[in-house]
């Protein structure tokens, strides 16, 4: 074997040793992993970020995905005649959208669940009607009717903690129902912050179509690597934050000051950018932590 041959060697194991205290420290701990946008668009990056929970899963971590749909939606309902339609980044949902959405969403669900599968591991995809998981009220944006969208009202975690004990990766998808048992789209990213908190879950990820949280979105040296729930506020309340990362950090912050140990915003469109946040000292995304300062990864 030459030299390079034996580097190449000596840096896989070097890696795999970094790894091992993150391995330690969250051995049969709750990641809840939301999973949508550009990474779920593409059947490369899709196969990789099933690849990075189901390994999760594998070396000892309780790994659940709530996952979107939103592009697979939006396109089926343009193949009824229909245009989406949105109201601050919410999607107006009539009864024919609802229905669109629930079967698209369930199709989008057991295609997750046999990725895990076919990788060798148990999974099992609900929505969150299943078992009362998601109770909702319906959601207005600024007062406007917008539908049949749900606003997490309470969250029965059994199910999930069910699954769980019985090594089974619980793949969710965003559809609650009310008190009257009508169905509502429930936003992945308001679902995946809700079951966190109900699992107490030690960490958050959400992968989206940026690298992180900026201070000035135009300066790419003004990237933030790591800042306390309260500092992430003062963030929004400077009016650094806007668009659709403004719920998004909003959703982050309640999510740490409600008992979830640390929040990770991830680029999905980078291959295993799980496992990189996760499993290296240097991270690659952003990470919200409690205001006493965690400096555990």
């Amino acid at each position: 074997m030459d030299k390079k041959d034996m580097n190449q060697i000596m840096a896989k194991a070097e890696v795999l040793i970094e790894a091992l205290p993150y391995i330690q420290q969250f051995n049969r701990r709750i990641i809840v992993v939301k999973y949508g946008g550009s990474a779920m668009a593409n059947p490369e990056l899709q196969r990789n970020v099933i690849k990075d929970v189901t390994l999760l899963k594998l070396v000892g971590f309780k790994p659940i995905i709530v996952h979107g749909g939103g592009k697979e939606i939006s396109s089926w309902v343009e193949k009824v005649g229909k245009e989406a339609q949105f109201i601050n980044g919410l999607r107006v949902t009539d009864a024919e959208t609802m229905e669109i959405a629930e079967m698209v969403l369930s199709k989008v669900n057991k295609r997750l669940v046999t990725m895990v599968e076919e990788l060798g591991v148990k999974a099992i995809g609900i929505s969150g009607k299943d078992g009362d998981l998601l109770h909702v009220d319906k959601k207005y944006s600024n007062g406007q009717d917008i539908g049949f969208v749900g606003d997490v009202k309470a969250v029965n975690p059994k199910i999930l903690f069910d699954l769980l004990e019985n090594d089974y990766l619980p793949i969710v998808a965003p559809i609650g129902i009310d008190d009257n048992y009508d169905t509502y789209n429930i936003n992945a990213d308001d679902a995946a912050c809700a079951i966190a908190k109900a699992v107490g879950a030690e960490k958050l990820a959400f992968l989206t179509d940026i690298e992180g949280l900026y201070r000035d979105i135009n300066d790419k040296s003004s990237f933030i690597s790591r800042l306390t729930a309260s500092a992430a506020d003062e963030l929004i309340g400077e009016g650094c934050i806007g668009g659709g990362m403004l719920p998004k950090l909003n959703n982050c912050t309640d999510a740490v000051k409600n008992g979830v140990g640390r929040v990770h915003i991830l680029d999905g469109r980078i291959a295993h950018c799980l496992l990189l946040e996760i499993f290296t000292n240097e991270g690659i995304g952003t990470a919200i932590v409690k205001d006493e300062g965690e400096m555990a990864k």
